[in-house]
């Protein structure tokens, strides 16, 4: 058999660091990790390191959470009139049995979770969701999804093929429906901050930061119209973290859709993070790479000895540790006028000392670099802010 698959015409250094050790408890995973983040922003990286900090400062750390998992496609079928695309939605329902074996035979790991139908005049949209096991799962749920349209239009004459992709999916971009249906592994990383941590290592104290979380993440945001979202910078350790780890990069988009829930409570603050749609993989596209082969050693997940899953479930609680540490640690800066700027400046202009072992700054290719080039050292001296 000819091998089709396209080569790249180069590759593309992006400066990466391990943050950490980050301490993390919870059913999914617990122990101290270290996490690559694959950045441009290099504040990014002492900001990550000093949430790093607080979660080794506290008891228990961060604990993680994945509530729900699943990877969504949905197919586009054209009747005449309404009311024939309302027919086919109850012949549909009524052959769930028939639709499982459909998806079982087309995958070991993909299973059919949910379907969810919309008629829009004579649109019959049809929202697909199956559990991929260890990978992502795109090209698993579009092939599941590709069989189940031919099983469907054989049995529903009414219908007629509209698009394997009817955006009610939705991939890669922001909606409501993700955060409300799932798609990807919905996760919840929380933390309990003594006073004493926060005045010490966040130079800081729980009610500026709670005031801010409110003032900023909740009424901003609805300020600017934000969708099921409200958190300072998501987006920021998510592409640093899914460029290191071979991630399909453009799922930031939906994957920075999340709320920063924070609480002042008796001696300290309550902190989380939720990311209802994280889509990550341990196995599939781009993970083969040498580069994103020896991250994945060296995070210990690369274990197929696991449970399909697993792997996957302990890569997105280390990602929502990582989302929680750099949040805290914008959050703080900004309670404090002038440090954020500091912080830039600090890092990406040279305008105060460089961090102590800042010469441990490695590259990483998107596509992959030789496994000994992935080295890199945590535990550094951390700055005070970051990106917004």
């Amino acid at each position: 058999m000819t091998d089709s698959r396209i080569t790249p015409d180069s590759h593309t250094p992006i400066p990466t660091k391990w943050v950490g050790p980050i301490h993390i408890s919870g059913p999914v995973l617990s122990g101290a990790v270290e996490v690559p983040l694959a950045t441009y922003e290099t504040p990014l990286w002492p900001s990550c390191n000093r949430g790093a900090d607080v979660s080794r400062m506290v008891e228990g750390g961060i604990r993680v959470c994945v509530a729900d998992e699943r990877m969504s496609r949905s197919v586009l079928f054209i009747a005449d009139d309404a009311a024939a695309a309302l027919r086919a939605v109850t012949e549909i329902a009524a052959r769930r049995s028939e639709w499982e074996r459909v998806v079982a035979g087309q995958s070991r790991f993909a299973r059919l979770l949910d379907i969810h139908p919309e008629v829009v005049g004579n649109l019959l949209f049809v929202r697909f969701e199956f559990s991929t096991g260890d990978a992502s799962g795109h090209n698993m749920a579009t092939q599941a999804a590709e069989a189940l349209m031919g099983a469907i239009l054989a049995v529903c004459p009414e219908l007629d093929y509209g698009s394997i992709s009817g955006n009610y999916c939705i991939d890669k971009k922001p909606s409501a429906v993700n955060g409300i249906l799932g798609r990807g592994r919905r996760t919840i990383a929380d933390i309990f901050i003594p006073d004493d941590v926060i005045a010490r290592r966040l130079r800081s104290d729980a009610h500026r930061i709670a005031e801010l979380n409110y003032r900023k993440n909740w009424v901003g945001s609805t300020l600017a119209g934000a969708v099921r979202s409200a958190n300072a910078h998501y987006a920021n350790m998510l592409l640093a973290v899914y460029l290191a780890t071979g991630q399909d990069a453009a799922n930031i988009v939906e994957g920075s859709q999340g709320f920063t829930h924070v609480e002042e409570r008796e001696g300290g603050l309550y902190v989380s993070c939720t990311l209802p749609h994280l889509i990550v993989g341990t196995v599939g596209n781009g993970k083969d790479l040498p580069g994103i082969e020896a991250v994945m050693e060296r995070m210990d997940l690369a274990d197929r000895s696991r449970p399909a899953g697993e792997n996957s479930r302990r890569l997105a609680a280390m990602i929502a540790a990582t989302v929680l540490c750099g949040e805290l640690s914008l959050l703080a800066a900004q309670t404090n006028p002038g440090e954020l700027m500091h912080a830039h400046r600090k890092f990406e202009r040279g305008g105060a000392p460089a961090p102590a072992n800042s010469a441990s700054v490695n590259s990483v290719s998107v596509n992959g670099v030789p496994a000994g080039q992935l080295g890199g050292s945590a535990g550094e001296q951390h700055s005070r802010g970051e990106e917004d």
